[in-house]
């Protein structure tokens, strides 16, 4: 598995529905890119200017909410993912 450094975070993107409600088949470019995911993986922390970590606010585990065109999208041991900062997740869902 994938270690995040610092203040990332890997999460594992929903997938989006491929039929509408109507029953329409939607194409790769029709479909919206899902904003939803589980935290699989998070890092140590942001270091602050006077060298103190600050703690991060999710844990594995939680499924997530992030800002829509965040992160870098990379491909391991041929799974999809989705590294982003901290600061581009914008709710916990509970």
């Amino acid at each position: 598995m994938l270690k995040p450094l610092g203040d990332r975070v890997i999460i594992d993107v929903a997938q989006e529905e491929e039929v509408t409600a109507g029953g329409l088949v939607l194409t790769s470019a029709a479909k919206e890119k899902p904003q939803v995911g589980k935290v699989l993986a998070i890092g140590d922390g942001r270091t602050l200017d006077n060298g103190e970590k600050l703690p991060m606010s999710v844990k594995v585990g939680d499924q997530v909410i992030f800002e829509k065109y965040s992160g870098s999208e990379i491909t391991h041991a041929g799974e999809e993912y989705l590294i982003v900062h901290e600061k581009d997740i914008i709710a916990v869902v509970e």
